[in-house]
């Protein structure tokens, strides 16, 4: 079993991991550049992610920034501009490693959000369970009006927020939009005060942490294999994940701490 993460560990120049017991915060750490997703960067946040599935002392995710004006602007668009159609070819695996692997983390994770989520940057919110933004927020998805698509997950992961034809209406008018109008369509799930967003999804963060370990993975892991079944395929899903934490330490430990009215000492297994 992979040893756990230090407090505090970088991965590359761009990506920092710090641990406050079992929520872990993955920072984006270029404010240099708004955060702007270069090769380099994509491939630290990738190893930091692959380096946080493999800690099961990890309960929660929570991914922010260091920039004070934007949380992410999305891909490094001066770095892009100079490769050849080869070399744009040859980093694509790294942007993709970069964005899946935030997607693809086993515990739940919260985005905090504030200035401008725009192209990659909303789509790393977007890859996370929750997203928290505060009034500054700018979120959209303008790939189309460079030439390009969202490339990302953007178009698998909107509709799957706010239904087919709402994605539709901002992937193609490439729309920027604020914090009030993106809360009341679903694209950020809080909206709160400027310069909270940090605390507020980490104070999110430890109220779902203090919840079993086993069952928040196996959870998450129904929501998403579900998304997209037919309502058997999908409670079938369900049933496998209920198998999975029926047996397990945490749910005989979670029903005693209920019966003795005290808090759970969850041992994760």
């Amino acid at each position: 079993m992979p040893a756990p993460l230090p407090v505090e560990q970088r991965f590359g120049e761009f990506v920092v991991v710090r641990r406050h017991g079992p929520v872990a915060e993955l920072v984006l750490d270029r404010p240099k550049a708004m955060n702007a997703v270069s090769t380099e960067m994509a491939r630290s946040l990738a190893a930091a992610c692959a380096a946080l599935a493999g800690d099961r002392g990890v309960r929660v995710t929570v991914l922010t920034s260091t920039h004070a004006r934007a949380f992410c602007v999305g891909a490094d668009l001066k770095e892009r501009n100079s490769f050849s159609d080869a070399e744009l070819v040859r980093q694509r695996p790294a942007a993709r490693a970069a964005y899946t692997g935030v997607l693809e983390l086993p515990m739940p994770t919260v985005a905090a959000v504030h200035g401008y989520a725009l192209g990659g940057g909303y789509e790393l919110a977007l890859a996370c369970d929750l997203i928290v933004a505060d009034r500054t927020a700018v979120v959209g998805l303008p790939e189309v009006s460079v030439g390009v698509i969202p490339g990302g997950g953007g178009t698998q992961l909107l509709p799957r927020r706010v239904g087919a034809a709402r994605a539709a209406e901002l992937i193609f008018t490439a729309r920027r939009v604020e914090a009030a109008e993106a809360g009341a369509l679903g694209l950020v799930d809080h909206v709160v005060d400027a310069g909270t967003d940090r605390d507020e999804a980490l104070a999110l963060a430890a109220r779902i942490a203090a919840n079993s370990p086993v069952g928040l993975r196996a959870a998450k892991r129904a929501l998403r294999l579900g998304q997209g079944l037919d309502l058997r395929a999908g409670l079938e899903v369900e049933d496998a994940a209920w198998r999975s934490v029926a047996f397990s330490g945490d749910r005989a430990e979670g029903v005693a701490a209920f019966n003795e009215k005290r808090a759970a000492r969850w041992p994760g297994e």
